[in-house]
């Protein structure tokens, strides 16, 4: 909305945005199919969507890679350039770059260590068939369904446990079903809000580097308040029974060893190219290096 009045107002009118919320335009995936038909000329992606547009993105939110959000800022700051022009050749212009938060596990026991989700039925998401075949090879039970249908199948107990950011949980009342929290980071959301490259090129060239300006300033005011929004929503459910369970440094490697031995030769070729793969990584280890310097 904050952009619909700055970009009204930058242009005297001349672009004005008409706002969806709510879902009422159907998921991401809906969304993306609605642009590329012009049903729709703009909307916000996760990873998990723009995966269908360029598969390299999916190396940034890869399980148990990035582990903090300086990580993920300095990532997307060095590599957004080059995932940017890989969209602008799909049709794609990005606005701006977000996070939808962190993906924790919400589950009906407490999960600490990989053995202990073996005993959980876990949601995932039913199109994403080759992450629910690997999470059958790590030994977990992936009960795969539409997002729609997650919170009846915890109230007649179909599943017991799901990933998602702390917010999303929150927000939907998922966390009732499922109250424990395993306080491990699997792994970020980045996201980009995109228009259609026909839609943008038709608004004046001159206007285009002022609306853009504002997109991303907004943009970066809105990562504030979602990672705001992420702790807040912990805090929330806490007062409503959640426990949040810490996961010891051990344990943290063991489910980082489950996606380097059996997840890495899934991802890593098959799902997006092992050239973009060692490009996030050579990025993230000279972020740890720096960091460590005084």
């Amino acid at each position: 909305m904050e952009v619909a009045q700055e970009w009204k107002e930058l242009s005297s009118g001349k672009v004005t945005l008409r706002i969806y919320a709510g879902g009422v335009a159907g998921d991401e995936k809906d969304m993306l199919r609605k642009i590329r038909i012009g049903q729709l000329h703009a909307t916000a992606l996760t990873s998990g969507t723009l995966i269908d547009i360029i598969p390299d993105i999916e190396a940034v939110s890869l399980p148990m890679l990035v582990r903090s959000d300086g990580e993920l800022d300095y990532i997307l700051e060095t590599l957004s350039p080059e995932f940017e022009a890989r969209l602008a050749k799909k049709g794609f212009k990005v606005l701006t770059w977000s996070t939808a938060g962190w993906v924790h596990f919400f589950t009906k026991e407490p999960v600490i260590t990989p053995d202990d989700m073996k005993k959980r039925k876990l949601f995932f998401w039913g199109s994403d068939t080759t992450y629910v075949e690997l999470m059958k090879t790590w030994g977990f039970n992936p009960v795969p369904l539409a997002i729609t249908d997650l919170l009846p199948s915890l109230q007649t107990g179909l599943v017991d446990s799901f990933p998602a950011p702390p917010a999303a949980a929150l927000s939907f009342q998922w966390f009732a079903l499922a109250p424990h929290m395993t306080d491990l980071r699997w792994q970020p959301l980045p996201g980009a809000t995109v228009i259609s490259m026909k839609q943008w090129n038709r608004i004046s060239r001159d206007l285009r580097p002022l609306l853009e300006n504002a997109a991303r300033k907004v943009g970066t005011r809105l990562q504030k308040q979602i990672r705001a929004l992420e702790q807040e929503a912990i805090v929330a459910m806490k007062k409503h029974g959640l426990a949040v369970h810490p996961v010891p440094p051990a344990v943290e490697e063991e489910w980082a060893r489950l996606v380097r031995e059996k997840g890495y030769p899934v991802f890593v070729g098959p799902r997006f190219s092992k050239e973009m793969f060692d490009t996030v990584r050579k990025v993230l280890n000279a972020y740890r290096e720096n960091a460590k310097r005084p």
